[in-house]
């Protein structure tokens, strides 16, 4: 997924050659990536008078012509946008000429409400590159090089608007050279705030050399990144990722591996033409790409997983240290197991110690912490999976007005949201709330976000679970707290991303989210409209041995199934007396469950491994066969599984249960959002399955479908209610 473009409503201007002058009102993503100077040089260029400026909201324009030269202006602002940039809403008034001439660009005014679309952190630019590579160039070699196409934006941002005095750049005065730059109307350094050299810019501690010849002897290096530190190891070696296991205390989730090069990528996983471009993007993220076996990585990057989380390099400093090391890099977060990331060099040192043989910083400050975003192509579409790093914080537009929602989250792969005049802002990933280390970070998140946009809320949103940390700490805020119901969260967030209108089934199938009736809800359908919810499905309730130790445990959830189907099992006794046992209809525990009984796996060693595993087994199988699940009763299914185990007809089974379903509602539009539509085979057979009958199928494809887009949903649900 690329950073798209809202296209907004031509207006007709009548010929006249009679000068007229036009305020013109943008809110979106406007700021760092060359708005101003784009429409000075267009303006400029069309001979019309006026001036631009940056404002809290986005940018506002006054510019003043004949009518006809106002309305090519517009049309040609829209069509000719920079690539990164975004406009959400365009509003326009006509004022009296003042006769003036000549455009400029002016200072930025702060408005009370701040609802600008601060812009993510993006890759770096082919332009930018050529530079570095080039020998003669000023930045040849310079790990900090950026313009208003690439470089550092949401991790260096201190406040609102975005010019530099209100970065971490602030302190980096510019030297004549490139203050030359960042005046010139015709440079594409023109009012890049992050702009630098090596003469006045950010420097390293070390150089990348001795960081590339301890990578090639087996070290460990903490490199300080645009969005905190990371962790690196030759992804070759398997002593040296042994050790960076060992040493972060991360057994068994496989790593991410940043490559050389696109070429170096394809000798070690299949890449499509959609997946390329996503990883070449100036979002640039991690890609879940099915691994190739025998092509030299170490085996426990993987740990047996079939697929490979792949990356190329994003900023200079990647590119600059993949030159001199030019092999495959275990890159993974600079922090241990279940922490967040460092970014300060002090704390780095203080944190990761332990963990890296050497460190490679600098003195460029990170404002807060962004991790990677990790992304797989789905049904033809880009699923975000963990969204940060060049997607974060970028809005989801509503196009209504809504009180001042702060919503919360849940519990696990954390994020929380603001509603902002007429749109949501998503915070980046935060993780899993199991931390004290982790609640921090989520309480500075929150704090942080609502400083950068002077917002004080008049509702909290949180889940209905009283024990989540994040539904604990909703009552601080002196507010109303709304309580939403996780499963309307997760429909209420893809129906919001996606726009739809009109009656709605929403499918939401996860792992577990407490339900209305006190239950663990997993595998719900919904009819829902203007914001209001039916449960018309759900898969049928089966019993977990242990509590949330069924989470991990995978014979739990198993015996629960086999006590449906009167046969006996491992904690038969426990389910027998109802001994901490719970009543369940989650989807993904389902998954657990006949991954246990087809032999695939005991135990999720990490969060949904089972479900990967299923996924593998299904895509290696040939032909197809589908048990009908009514009214998702699921005994049939599971006693044929047990007889003959097959996890293609697992998924067939799911997809049709789904198409079943929205042929019984006689609704025209299917929303598919939960975790468990991370599977990109449940998503396809899904999608083609409803199509081919004429419905139209909404995924998620700007915020995730787990829980990292359930902020979305509660906070759009609670400014209904408020």
């Amino acid at each position: 997924m690329g950073i798209g473009l809202s296209r907004c409503c031509t207006i007709t201007v009548a010929v006249d050659s009679a000068p007229k002058r036009l305020r013109i009102s943008l809110a979106g993503a406007l700021q760092g990536v060359g708005f101003r100077p784009f429409v000075h040089n267009l303006a400029v260029s069309m001979g019309l008078a006026g001036w631009v400026r940056n404002t809290s909201s986005g940018a506002l324009i006054e510019i003043e012509g004949a009518a006809v030269d106002l309305d090519e202006f517009r049309r040609r602002m829209r069509a000719q946008l920079p690539p990164a940039a975004m406009i959400l809403a365009e509003e326009f008034s006509w004022l009296a000429p003042s006769g003036a001439a000549g455009f400029e660009i002016q200072a930025s005014e702060p408005d009370e409400l701040k609802t600008a679309a601060l812009l993510p952190d993006l890759a770096t630019c082919p332009d930018c590159l050529r530079e570095m590579r080039t020998t003669g160039e000023r930045r040849f070699g310079y790990a900090f090089t950026n313009c208003t196409r690439c470089g550092p934006r949401y991790t260096i941002i201190e406040a609102i608007p975005y010019d530099r005095p209100n970065t971490t750049m602030a302190g980096f005065e510019l030297c004549p050279a490139c203050r030359a730059e960042y005046g010139d109307p015709q440079d594409r350094r023109f009012h890049a705030q992050p702009v630098a050299c090596p003469a006045c810019g950010p420097r390293l501690s070390g150089s990348v050399g001795p960081a590339a010849a301890l990578l090639g002897e087996g070290g460990i290096l903490a490199l300080k990144g645009i969005g905190g530190y990371q962790l690196l190891c030759d992804a070759r070696d398997e002593a040296a990722v042994v050790r960076l296991r060992e040493r972060k205390l991360r057994e068994w989730k496989p790593f991410a591996v940043m490559m050389p090069s696109m070429d170096e990528l394809r000798r070690h996983a299949r890449v499509s033409d959609e997946e390329a471009a996503l990883l070449a993007s100036a979002a640039a993220p991690i890609v879940l790409l099915e691994a190739m076996a025998g092509t030299g990585l170490a085996p426990a990057v993987r740990r047996g997983s079939p697929w490979l989380g792949a990356m190329l390099p994003y900023s200079p400093l990647h590119h600059l240290l993949m030159e001199a090391f030019p092999h495959p890099l275990v890159c993974t977060s600079g922090n241990l197991s279940d922490e967040p990331i460092a970014i300060a060099n002090d704390e780095a040192h203080a944190r990761l110690g332990a963990v890296a043989d050497a460190f490679l910083d600098h003195d460029r400050p990170v404002a807060r912490p962004c991790d990677d975003s990790v992304a797989r192509i789905t049904a033809g579409r880009t699923t975000l999976l963990r969204r940060a790093r060049g997607y974060a914080p970028l809005p989801v537009w509503t196009g209504r007005a809504m009180p001042k929602v702060l919503a919360l989250g849940g519990h696990l792969k954390s994020t929380v949201a603001l509603a902002v005049g007429r749109q949501v802002v998503v915070s980046q990933h935060i993780g899993d709330l199991d931390s004290p280390e982790s609640r921090d970070a989520f309480v500075r998140t929150i704090e942080d976000l609502c400083r950068l946009y002077g917002f004080k809320p008049d509702l909290a949103a949180c889940d209905l679970h009283p024990d989540y940390f994040s539904t604990v700490h909703a009552g601080s805020f002196g507010c109303e707290v709304v309580r939403i119901q996780h499963h309307h969260a997760h429909a209420a967030s893809c129906i919001a991303e996606n726009g739809l209108q009109g009656a709605v089934l929403a499918v939401t199938w996860d792992g577990t989210g407490l339900g209305t009736d006190a239950t663990i809800w997993g595998g719900e359908m919904f009819l829902s409209e203007c914001g209001r919810f039916e449960r018309v499905a759900h898969l049928r309730p089966f019993l977990l041995a242990g509590g949330d130790a069924a989470m991990k445990d995978c014979s739990r959830p198993a015996s629960g199934i086999l006590h449906g189907l009167g046969r006996p099992s491992a904690h038969g006794e426990l389910i027998e007396k109802r001994l901490n046992c719970v009543e369940t209809t989650s989807i993904g525990r389902f998954f657990d469950a006949l991954a246990y009984l087809g032999g695939l796996t005991e135990r999720n060693r990490f969060e949904g491994e089972a479900g990967l595993l299923m996924e593998a087994e299904a895509m290696r199988e040939d032909g197809s066969r589908m048990v009908p699940m009514p009214g998702g009763d699921w005994r049939e299914l599971a006693g044929a599984f047990i007889g003959k185990p097959s996890a293609r007809m697992l998924h067939e089974s799911l997809a049709g249960w789904i198409v079943e379903t929205a042929l019984e509602t006689g609704v025209k539009q299917v929303a598919l959002s939960g975790g468990c539509f991370q599977n990109a085979l449940l998503v396809t057979l899904a999608v083609s399955g409803l199509e081919t009958r004429g419905i139209r199928v909404a995924t998620h494809q700007r915020v995730p479908a787990n829980d990292g887009g359930i902020a979305l949903g509660q906070a759009v649900l609670a400014a209904m209610e408020g």
